[in-house]
C-alpha cells in the first residue's frame, strides 16, 4: 500500500510537477470514501527553497522524513541535468528501494534517481527533450523517450509535466484498484488513462545539417511523400549504387531510408489531422500510405494511438467524426 508518501524537493523545483503530486497524494478525500495518505513535502536543501517561477517554499520536514515513506516522489526542477547531488540526498533513495519502498520521478526528476544509481539496468523515461541527455549521463539506464511513464519494479519514472498525473494514477490504481484511481481522476477532471505515449508530442526537425550527399534526395522525398519509393530508385536519383546510397543515408541521417520515409509520412499525417478536415482516406493518399487501414496501422505503431483519437486530442471532440 501507499500509506506514507513523501515528496523530495530540491532548489528551483517546478511548481506544476510538485502540484501534481500534492493533488493526487496530498488531498484529504475521505468524505468520498477515498484513501488518505500520510503526506509530507521534504526539503533536501534547507528550510526555504526557490521555485523556477520566482517564489519560495518552506516546509518543516527534513530528509529524516524519507525513512518512513512507502513512496518517495521527486518532481522536476531547473538545471537538474547539469548539477550534482549530495550523498545525503541520494542515500535515502537507495535505502528506500532496499527496504521495499517505491520511488518515482516526474520529468527531469529522473536525473536524481539516476544519480542514486536507481536507473542502472532499468527501463525509464523523462521529458522527450531530456531523453538524450539522461541516456548520456547514465549510460546504464535504458531510456524510453516515447512513453508517458515506465513502471520498473520499485522505480517509476514519468515523462514531462502532465505525464506525472498518468504515473501517479497508475500507482494509485495498483495500490487501491481502478475505482479509486477513476474517482481521483474525475475530481481532477483528467482521463484516468491516456492512450499512446509522448511520441505524439515530440517535435522532430529534419536532420539536414549533416546531410552532405543525400540532402537533395531528402528534399525530394519530403516533397513527394505520396509517391512509391525504393532504395534503387532513390539511389539512381542520387547517382549512387543502392549499397552506397543506403550506407551514406544511414551515416548522415542516423536511420534507414524506409524508417526516415515512414517518419516523415507520419509527421505529415499528424499535421493534416491537426489542421484540416480531410478524411482518413484523403490523408492516407496524401501521405503515401494508400489506404485508411494502412495509415491507421502505421500511426498506431509509431505513436501508440489511432489517427481518429489523435485528431480528437489536438482538435477536440468537434473534429470530423471518423470510424478509423
Amino acid at each position: 500500500m501507499l500509506n506514507n508518501v513523501a515528496v523530495l524537493l530540491l532548489d528551483e523545483v517546478h511548481p506544476f510537477e510538485l502540484g501534481v503530486l500534492c493533488e493526487v497524494f496530498g488531498l484529504d478525500r475521505s468524505e468520498e470514501g477515498l484513501p488518505v495518505h500520510d503526506f509530507a513535502v521534504v526539503s533536501a536543501e534547507g528550510p526555504e527553497l526557490r521555485t523556477h517561477a520566482g517564489f519560495t517554499l518552506t516546509t518543516p520536514h527534513g530528509l529524516e522524513r524519507l525513512e518512513e515513506a512507502d513512496l518517495i516522489a521527486v518532481p522536476a526542477g531547473s538545471h537538474f541535468a547539469d548539477r550534482d547531488y549530495p550523498e545525503e540526498v541520494l542515500e535515502p533513495l537507495r535505502r528506500a528501494v532496499a527496504r521495499g519502498a517505491r520511488v518515482m520521478s516526474v520529468c527531469s526528476g529522473a536525473y536524481v534517481l539516476g544519480a542514486a544509481g536507481l536507473l542502472d539496468g532499468r527501463r525509464c523515461t523523462t521529458h522527450w527533450r531530456h531523453a538524450d541527455g539522461l541516456a548520456r549521463r547514465f549510460p546504464k539506464a535504458i531510456v524510453r523517450p516515447d512513453v508517458l511513464y515506465v513502471d520498473e519494479g520499485p522505480v517509476v519514472t514519468s515523462a514531462g509535466t502532465a505525464a506525472g498525473i498518468d504515473a501517479a494514477l497508475h500507482l494509485v490504481r495498483q495500490a487501491y484498484g481502478p475505482a479509486v484511481a477513476n474517482a481521483i481522476a474525475r475530481r481532477m477532471v483528467v482521463p484516468p488513462h491516456r492512450d499512446g505515449g509522448q511520441a505524439q508530442y515530440v517535435a522532430r526537425p529534419l536532420p539536414r545539417d549533416r546531410c552532405d550527399t543525400v540532402g537533395g534526395t531528402l528534399a525530394w522525398m519530403e516533397g513527394h511523400l505520396d509517391q512509391e519509393m525504393s532504395v534503387e530508385g532513390l539511389a539512381a536519383q542520387a547517382h549512387m549504387s543502392p549499397r552506397t546510397f543506403a550506407r551514406r543515408f544511414q551515416q548522415e541521417t542516423g536511420t534507414t531510408p524506409y524508417r526516415w520515409l515512414l517518419r516523415q509520412r507520419v509527421l505529415l499525417a499528424q499535421h493534416l489531422l491537426e489542421t484540416s478536415d480531410e478524411t482518413m482516406d484523403a490523408i492516407a493518399g496524401r501521405t503515401g500510405f494508400g489506404t485508411a487501414a494502412a495509415l491507421r496501422h502505421q500511426f498506431v505503431r509509431s505513436l501508440g494511438t489511432t489517427p481518429h483519437r489523435y485528431r480528437q486530442t489536438f482538435r477536440g471532440p468537434s473534429a470530423v467524426p471518423e470510424a478509423v
